[in-house]
């Protein structure tokens, strides 16, 4: 198939009533300042344009273009991008052009025919406003019963809308057609998990059971003592260990947020083993990679501990984000408020999409992997899904 029956058949897809939604990642050019554009169906008073979403490192910017209006930036991103997946109601599209522009494409149809939901492109409601009582949020002491946020909570509360917002994006993501299933490793005081289960049920009224594992014991027993008052029968707490947690076989989304240091790759591991379609993660304490550096070209750098300890963080979170891609995840990292740790935090959020990785991105890891002298605990815990990855016997990975 040439790039123009490409073009061709993108256009007629996306003005048919088929089109759900497409990613356009890997751009040409290093250069290139948007590095993934999100499209997606929008109706606005009556009238249906497709919304480009353009990510930049740090903003993201929309246009929304008519349907007769299509051809031209549909063409202009077969120019510039390599790598293509359209979902439609019928089948699923994976577009991969090479340096000479060399079309592969695989079409996956699909048994169950899926339809195009414009709901979720309209204004969202999913915000939880102070002055409204939540009693899932009394209960835990953030607001008052009359539904004031209390003076010492703002930035909890803060946080939580955040949470919100980042699992409202995540619905077009998970199944329609039968029980959602969802794990919180690590979760603490359980704030997020209480707001994950009362904005999906409660809100949303979707089927889903939510388990939210610690290990420490008393805090469990708190927080079902707590879904036992609320009456939030699909939601369980459960003592127990990232690493050793065996209850599942198949799960929707895995959350986990503060796991320390490798504890987050843990989870992570466990999620890709599980195919979720939907990864949250917000790591700490990434000392890893730290005791692992060395790289004579960043002596500059890293010959201060503070600049060291930050770059590590940054690396490490940088590579869990492309080896999550490399077994076949869109996998962004994204700003998080966590106020009760540290002013910005990053997240971990990755989509499954099922592609493969092509050989220039497999060397862009394996060269930056190598350049750091790191022994991924992540990497090792994915090995059977990585044979594709050089294995350097010298460096004990």
């Amino acid at each position: 198939m040439s790039v123009d029956e490409v073009l061709e058949l993108l256009q007629r897809r996306m003005t048919d009533g088929t089109f759900i939604r497409a990613t356009i990642s890997r751009p040409r050019l290093k250069s290139n300042e948007i590095k993934r554009i999100k499209l997606k169906p929008l109706e606005l008073k009556g009238e249906f344009y497709i919304q480009f979403e353009y990510q930049h490192e740090r903003i993201l910017k929309h246009e929304n273009v008519a349907l007769g209006e299509i051809k031209q930036p549909l063409r202009h991103a077969l120019e510039h991008y390599k790598q293509f997946h359209i979902e439609l109601t019928d089948e699923t599209i994976q577009i991969q052009l090479s340096k000479k522009m060399k079309v592969s494409i695989k079409r996956i149809f699909l048994d169950t025919e899926k339809t195009v939901d414009y709901a979720h492109n309209r204004k969202k409601h999913y915000a939880l406003t102070e002055g409204t009582p939540y009693p899932f949020l009394v209960r835990l002491g953030v607001q008052t019963p009359e539904g004031k946020v209390k003076n010492q909570k703002h930035d909890k509360f803060r946080q939580i809308n955040r949470f919100v917002e980042l699992i409202d994006d995540t619905l077009s993501y998970l199944p329609k057609d039968r029980t959602i299933r969802i794990l919180d490793f690590g979760s603490g005081k359980s704030y997020l998990t209480f707001a994950l289960y009362h904005y999906l049920r409660i809100e949303k009224g979707l089927d889903i059971r939510v388990t939210g594992l610690d290990l420490k014991k008393e805090v469990i027993e708190e927080c079902q003592e707590i879904a036992r008052d609320l009456q939030y029968d699909q939601l369980e707490f459960l003592v127990g260990d990232i690493n050793e947690y065996e209850g599942d076989t198949a799960v929707d989304m895995v959350v986990t947020l503060h796991a320390c240091d490798v504890a987050t790759d843990m989870a992570l591991a466990k999620a890709v083993t599980w195919g979720a379609s939907v990864i949250l993660s917000v790591p700490c304490c990434q000392h890893e990679l730290f005791s692992q550096l060395e790289a004579p070209a960043l002596d500059v750098m890293l010959q201060h501990g503070l600049v060291k300890e930050r770059f590590a963080a940054l690396a490490t979170d940088s590579i869990r984000a492309e080896l999550l891609s490399l077994v076949g995840y869109e996998a962004q990292l994204v700003e998080f408020i966590d106020m009760e740790h540290t002013p910005k935090n990053i997240l971990i959020r990755a989509y499954r999409d099922g592609l493969r990785p092509d050989q220039a991105q497999i060397d862009r890891y394996v060269a930056f992997r190598n350049m750091l002298q790191a022994k991924p605990f992540l990497e090792k815990e994915l090995e059977s899904l990585l044979k594709f990855i050089p294995n350097d016997n010298s460096r004990g990975i």
